[in-house]
């Protein structure tokens, strides 16, 4: 998404300035997750880049490609230009690890009363 509100022009008919950029996400019949984002396409293809250790960018298509099961990019006959990628190969897979309904639940931060060496009341002893 930051590379084609950074890189791609806007989709429609405006030459520059802040346009729309679109994503989408989908569950395929083979049950495949994917995740789409277009743009009205850029100088150039996108493609992952070589950075600098000290560069403040640049790795957003190497993450894709290390954490993606596939990736791609496809033109438009209008111009647009949309960067797909396959998140996992099955998300009904049993073994994929986690359910999606026990998402909140993988996230949440366990409660402070909860973990070990954390009390807090002992910081007040000292305090008149």
């Amino acid at each position: 998404m930051s590379n084609a509100c950074k890189h791609g022009r806007p989709l429609g008919d405006a030459l520059s300035g802040d346009g729309d950029v679109r994503a989408a996400w989908r569950v395929d019949p083979a049950g495949r997750l994917i995740v789409e984002v277009t743009d009205g396409g850029g100088p150039t293809r996108p493609a992952p880049a070589t950075p600098s250790v000290t560069a403040h960018g640049g790795r957003g298509l190497n993450i894709i490609t290390a954490l993606a099961d596939d990736w791609g990019v496809r033109d438009d006959i209008r111009g647009e230009v949309t960067v797909w990628v396959i998140v996992h190969e099955d998300v009904h897979d049993p073994d994929a690890g986690h359910r999606r309904d026990d998402f909140a639940t993988r996230v949440a931060a366990p409660a402070v009363s909860r973990i070990p060496g954390l009390d807090f009341a002992d910081a007040f002893d000292d305090m008149d």
